[in-house]
């Protein structure tokens, strides 16, 4: 159910709407909105009678809502939500890149890699420090060696830093190292993780899980925003099929789904949607024609020597020359690629 205020409600009509939710045992969810003020509700195990808000002061309607992922859908929130990032905004107008190793590897690794992305026009740095792995025995990240060097990278380039949290026991050293929460395909289900940064106030890239439909992304997306934190950014990175050529699958069937049913921004990991080195370019440039907010790309300066992901990471040269690219193509989409100064 979806309470609709009047453009004049006051506060105290409002807050007389979320008492009444509260008296009735289920959870009132404020709804920003342009032109109006909308309050969702969480908690009801089943349809909500509308006529006993309908009559409330201040209230214009009450609308029910036919998706089980109620907070992220488009008939809760028309206007697309924007997630504010540092000073940059995305979901908006403006196509923004996300670029870097899979792992932080050493200084000199990051740094370089920070500074090549940042001239070929990527705006925020991605670095594993924490790698959560198939195999025990794989390079399991420098863990807080690593959140050092993103902090000294996005220091020495303005970066802005996105890195995997992989369990809630070392969220909060996440959480002090990074702009970005990033949420992994294994963790795409982590109901305890996906609690847990809800309850803080800092923007998540949730990845969609390698065996997951789209309706379960929007409701893993649903978790966190149910828990107050309305910055997420939901990212397509391929599917497992029965299609043994590639790494995955990349569904960019899932961009434009994702559009219509709801109001978070779309980014697209053409890295891991195909696992493929010399094919990654070609997806970066399909995932901006077809209509995705940013994508995050997987860019390494010596991909055959890299710990981990090197046969589907870009070498300089390689992500310089996709980056002209998707520009072009985001001109024609009528969008920018943002650039730092």
């Amino acid at each position: 159910m979806l309470i609709v205020m009047r453009p004049d409600a006051t506060a105290q009509d409002i807050e007389r709407v979320n008492d009444e939710i509260r008296r009735r045992g289920w959870q009132p969810h404020a709804i920003p909105g342009g032109t109006r003020t909308a309050i969702g509700i969480t908690g009801n195990p089943g349809a909500v009678e509308p006529e006993p808000f309908r009559v409330l002061p201040g209230v214009a309607d009450a609308v029910p809502i036919s998706q089980p992922f109620k907070l992220v859908s488009r008939e809760v929130k028309p206007d697309n939500t924007t997630v504010q990032v540092g000073g940059l905004t995305l979901g908006g107008a403006a196509f923004h890149v996300i670029a870097g190793p899979c792992s932080v590897e050493s200084r000199e690794q990051i740094l370089s890699t920070a500074e090549a992305v940042k001239k070929a026009g990527a705006t925020m740095l991605r670095g594993g420090a924490f790698k959560p792995r198939t195999s025990p025995y794989e390079f399991q990240g420098l863990k807080d060696d690593g959140l050092a060097l993103l902090a000294e990278a996005r220091k020495e380039t303005g970066l802005l830093v996105t890195t995997e949290v992989k369990d809630t026991a070392t969220l909060d050293a996440v959480c002090d190292a990074t702009d970005i929460l990033q949420v992994g395909a294994r963790n795409m289900q982590n109901f305890s993780l996906l609690e847990a940064v809800g309850e803080r106030r800092k923007p998540v890239l949730l990845k969609r899980g390698i065996s997951a439909t789209i309706k379960e992304l929007l409701m893993a997306a649903e978790y966190i925003v149910a828990r107050g934190n309305t910055q997420v950014i939901l990212c397509e990175r391929g599917i497992r099929t029965f299609e043994t050529m590639t790494r995955n699958t990349l569904d960019l069937n899932a961009v434009p789904m994702l559009k219509q049913l709801t109001h978070l921004p779309v980014f697209v990991d053409p890295s891991h949607g195909i696992g493929v080195r010399k094919a990654v370019p070609a997806m970066m440039r399909a995932a901006t024609a077809v209509g995705a907010d940013g994508i995050i790309v997987e860019v390494h300066p010596n991909p055959p020597c890299a710990k981990s992901d090197g046969f589907q990471s870009l070498d300089f040269p390689e992500f310089e020359k996709a980056m002209n690219e998707v520009r072009a193509i985001a001109q024609a989409m009528g969008r920018e690629v943002v650039r730092l100064g």
